[in-house]
């Protein structure tokens, strides 16, 4: 279920990542900052702590925007991609970065002509799986789509696919918890 603050930042993060996309499209240099952005989400992906820093608001934006520009440092970001995370920093957007770096790989694949799935499951989906699920989810949506894997093993089993405004979730721990209000209601 979506907050009213998640959509307040998944709408700035859509501006914000709409903003970075002109620009490195103007720039020529939109598959470097597309590289840049995947791992980025990447990182925040497989990091609870940095997800947990970046949208505290005990942290300083001066200690975020230091631990942003380290990681840009890390991960070899091209200098437009390096200076759009200091300005988001700076304007105390970082814990949003997630969201600008999943808006940003959907304009991406909207200009390939292909949709964004992301995929949720408890396990890691192999190779095969994932090449599957993107078929079955093409011959469903009539479109290529290009998938974006998430471990979460809190989800025990099954999976969590949401692509646009859709979303399928045949999660053991959703089925679980139907049963459990099932009960609760018997």
């Amino acid at each position: 279920m979506t907050t009213g603050q998640d959509a307040i930042t998944s709408e700035a993060g859509g501006r914000y990542a709409r903003a970075l996309f002109e620009l490195a499209d103007e720039a020529g240099v939109l598959d470097a900052a597309e590289a840049d952005m995947a791992a980025l989400a990447a990182a925040f992906a497989q990091s609870d702590a940095l997800q947990r820093a970046m949208a505290s608001p005990v942290h300083k934006t001066g200690d975020k925007a230091a631990t942003l520009n380290a990681l840009a440092d890390a991960l070899k970001f091209h200098d437009l991609t390096r200076r759009f995370v200091a300005v988001a920093a700076r304007n105390g957007r970082a814990g949003g970065l997630g969201d600008m770096a999943r808006a940003f790989a959907a304009l991406a694949a909207k200009r390939r002509g292909a949709m964004t799935a992301d995929v949720a499951s408890a396990d890691a989906l192999s190779a095969a799986q994932l090449k599957e699920l993107a078929q079955a989810l093409k011959t469903a949506l009539g479109k290529d789509v290009e998938i974006r894997a998430e471990v979460r093993p809190d989800m025990i089993g099954g999976l969590i696919v949401k692509v646009g405004s859709r979303l399928f979730d045949s999660s053991l721990s959703t089925q679980l918890e139907g049963l459990r209000k099932s009960l609760k209601e018997a």
